[in-house]
Parts: C-alpha cells; structure tokens; sequence
C-alpha cells in the first residue's frame, strides 16, 4: 500500500513540477516573442526618426535626408507632413500611393492616428506645429481602434492572472486525476501481490485494465513459484528419507563390522600385526559410525524433526563432565585439557537448553580438535559471560586452517553443499551440527584463529537469568 501511495506521490510531484516547467517556458517565449515584436515593429519609431530627418529646404518647402529615404525604403513605408492650422499637406514622400488626398481635417487626423488611411496601419509623429502621418505596409500591422481599459481591471489583473492560473491547474488536475484513476487502480492489486510473493503467499491478481498483461504474467510467476516450491519440498523429503533410511539400514552391518573387529584385535592367535590392523578397521567403523549419525541429526535439526529436551542446563558441569569422558578415552595422554571458569556469579552459566545435544556439540569440537591434529595437541576449554550472554570458547594450539579453509567453512552453511568446484561434499559435517545445535538454541557461532596458529571456537548462548523463562516450543 505504502509503493502506491508513493507511485500517486510521484505522478502528482510530476505532474505540478511539468506543469511549472510549462508555465516557466511559456513567459519565456511570451516574453522573448513580445520583445522581439516590440523590437520589429519600428512604426512609431520610423515616424520619429522621420521628424528627424526632413529639414527646411531652401524654397521654403521640405527636403528629407539620406537617411530618411532608407529608412522609408527599407520599410516599404509612405510619409506625409500636414500642416497646423490648415490641415494641408506641405511635404510627401515620393512614393506615396494616388488614392491618398492632400488635405486633412481635424476630424479625419484624429481617426487616422489611432487607425488607418485607405487600409494603411498608420503611425505619427510631432515636427514642431507639424504632424507626420507615416503609412505602413497594408500586411505589417494590426492596430486596436478603441485601446481604452478599465483602471480596475489593470489595478486587479495580478489577482486575475492568479485566478486564471488556478482555475486552469485545477483542471488539469482533474483530468489528470481522471485519467490516470483507471491506472492506479490497476497498479494497487499488482504492487500487493508483489509484495506478497516473498511471503510465499498464493496471489493472484484479476487480469483486468490496463495492466492486465502484467497481472497475467504476475499470476503466472506466482503459478510456477508455487510449482517450484512444492517440488523443492519433494525433494528435501526425498533426501531426508534417503538419509534416515541409509542410516538405519548401515547400522546392523557397521555393528557386525566392528563386533568382528573387536574380536579380532583382541585374539591371541593373531599376529601383533594383524591385530593392529583390526584395531584400525574397529577405529573407522565407529568414525563412519559417528559420520553416519551426524548425517542423520543434521538432516532432523534442518527440518527440525529432533526432539528437543529442554531443561536449565549447568553448562559448567556439562563442559567437566564432556572432558572427563574425553580425557578417558585419551589412553596415550597426546591431548592433554584444562578449562577455565570466568563467570561473575555461580547462576551465570545456566542456560536453556537440551543437555544431550549441547554435548554433542562440545564432543564434536573435541573430536575435530583431535582428527586434525593425529600427533597430539593442548586443549584449552573456557566459559566466560559477555554482554549479557554464555560464551563457550575450544581452542587448541595444533595445525588450525588456513584463511581459505576458514572463508570455505563460514560461506557454505549447509552439509550438503560442496565447498570447491567439484562435485564431492564438503568436510566438517561436524563443525556444521555445532553450528546447527546452537542455532535451535537460539545462539551463534564464530570460528577463527587461536593465539598459537590453533582452532578457535567461540559458542555464545543465552543465559537463564537474562532470556528469562525458557521457551518451551524451542
């Protein structure tokens, strides 16, 4: 509603903004046209410039200079000089037509003057006691016989002129308003829908008016987003189904695979040598054992399928007790742990959440810490509370990543993606269930660079006594 009220805005700015620039441009010309015409019409000024040049003559006649002659013979003008008194005509132009008399009464001046003689715009000028009367070409001049206005008329033409104008931007307006009514009103429904689609909203526009080409092809958009999404997901599910299914249907096989293993690495019979190898089989089932859940959780937490406990989680204790375990399964000490506590007051490391994956995420950045890093690596796990929240902070001091694997690990957030140009899937499926685990808690996650060329993990959550109760739909 609001991009039609701006579209009208528009159309109304516009149409004032032309029409003063209308109205500029027409006293500009007006202006430039009058001048010119005041200018040209040199009529009244020939007259004077004629009294100018006819001087006495020796025989007591009249004798008209150079200049005066070209003056009449550029403008195709005629001149007569009548006499005070007797209304006789003492001097004439030579080229003065026959049918223009020679005697003049005061009556006939006067009407001359302000008109015309045989059809000759005429103009005058004073020579003394003398009048010229100069005759100028029959198609050169138009002249108003009667130019008497009122005083009130003149006095108040300001106000008229506004008057005028007013009326006519009124209506121009209003047909403006009118026409373009037809328009607006098929533009409102289509601006809607627009806005709608992002929405995923069904539109549908009536494919009437002016712009019903438009509406067909916004209908027609709207149709095959609607098609897209429903294939979209069609597929998703597909994928998910596909993901469940794998991974429940690999579970008994992989159990088999590490059972016999297990055994194996552990028959005397066997040579040192082949237990080690079945030690290593055992090792990388239970690594593509974990890949496969991770698939599975990823795949439930995107379409948010996973059940979630939540509870006041002590994130303290959750954090000793994940390394407990960790440390344990640490048989040859290469990854040796501490953890430092910074929180002001002993209810700051409460925060909503599900216990079971909250430690899923810390396992799996130990895990991570520990495949990257085979030769062994210090493991450094903090809680600290910053602006009002939780930060969990896992960094070590082994091999960490490169800037590259850093851009790839931040710019490709879905498990699925690939994060070069080959069609393989991208790695730290793990990192991506960190990041999906404290999502749905509603937190965030930063990976970066440890102080000693490590991995760095910065976890922050809410805390209990700053969200408030927990939300029992997370």
């Amino acid at each position: 509603m609001n991009s039609v009220i701006k579209l009208v805005k528009r159309f109304v700015i516009t149409l004032i903004v032309s029409l003063m620039v209308l109205l500029v441009l027409n006293i500009t010309l007006l202006v430039t046209v009058l001048q010119g015409d005041r200018e040209s019409a040199g009529g009244w000024k020939i007259a004077s410039k004629l009294a100018e040049c006819l001087e006495p003559g020796p025989d007591g006649g009249y004798e008209l200079s150079g200049e005066g002659g070209e003056i009449l013979e550029r403008s195709g003008s005629w001149a007569v000089l009548v006499q005070d008194g007797t209304g006789n005509v003492i001097w004439h132009s030579e080229n003065l037509p026959g049918e223009i008399q020679l005697h003049y009464s005061m009556a006939e001046i006067s009407w001359y003057t302000r008109g015309y003689i045989e059809d000759y715009p005429t103009t005058t000028a004073a020579m003394g006691e003398n009048l010229i009367i100069v005759g100028n070409p029959k198609e050169r001049y138009w002249k108003e016989l009667y130019p008497t206005f009122s005083l009130n008329m003149i006095k108040n033409a300001p106000r008229t002129i506004l008057i005028f104008l007013g009326a006519n931007l009124t209506l121009v307006f209003l047909i403006y308003m009118i026409v373009t009514s037809g328009i607006l009103r098929s533009v409102k429904p289509i601006v809607q829908g627009i806005q709608a689609l992002p929405g995923g909203e069904d539109v549908y526009v009536k494919e009437k008016g002016l712009l019903s080409d438009l509406a067909a092809a916004l209908n027609q958009v709207s149709e095959k987003l609607r098609c897209q999404e429903y294939e979209l997901k069609k597929k998703e599910r597909a994928r998910a189904d596909w993901i469940s299914g794998v991974s429940h249907d690999i579970r008994t096989p992989l159990s088999m695979v590490m059972g016999y293993a297990s055994e194996m690495e552990e028959a005397a019979e066997l040579s040192e040598e082949y237990r080690q190898k079945a030690g290593i089989i055992r090792m990388q089932s239970v690594r593509m054992k974990n890949l496969v859940n991770d698939l599975n959780l990823a795949s439930k937490l995107e379409y948010h399928v996973q059940p979630m406990k939540m509870e006041a989680v002590n994130l303290v204790t959750m954090l000793r007790e994940t390394a407990v375990y960790f440390m344990n399964l640490d048989i040859d000490g290469k990854y040796p742990m501490e953890l430092a506590v910074d929180i002001s007051s002993r209810s700051g490391e409460i925060v909503p959440g599900d216990l079971e994956l909250l430690k899923r995420a810390v396992n799996n950045l130990l895990q991570n810490a520990q495949i990257h890093n085979p030769a062994g690596c210090h493991i450094w796990m903090g809680i600290s509370e910053a602006e009002g929240r939780i930060c969990i902070t896992i960094l070590d001091d082994g091999i960490g990543v490169t800037e590259e694997q850093l851009r790839r690990l931040k710019d490709t957030p879905h498990y699925m993606l690939s994060s070069g140009r080959t069609s393989e899937p991208r790695h730290g499926l793990g990192l991506l269930i960190v990041q999906q685990i404290v999502g749905v808690h509603g937190g965030s996650v930063e990976f970066g660079h440890g102080e000693e060329n490590g991995f760095r993990v910065d976890i922050f959550l809410n805390n209990l006594n700053k969200s408030g109760k927990m939300d029992k739909n997370m």
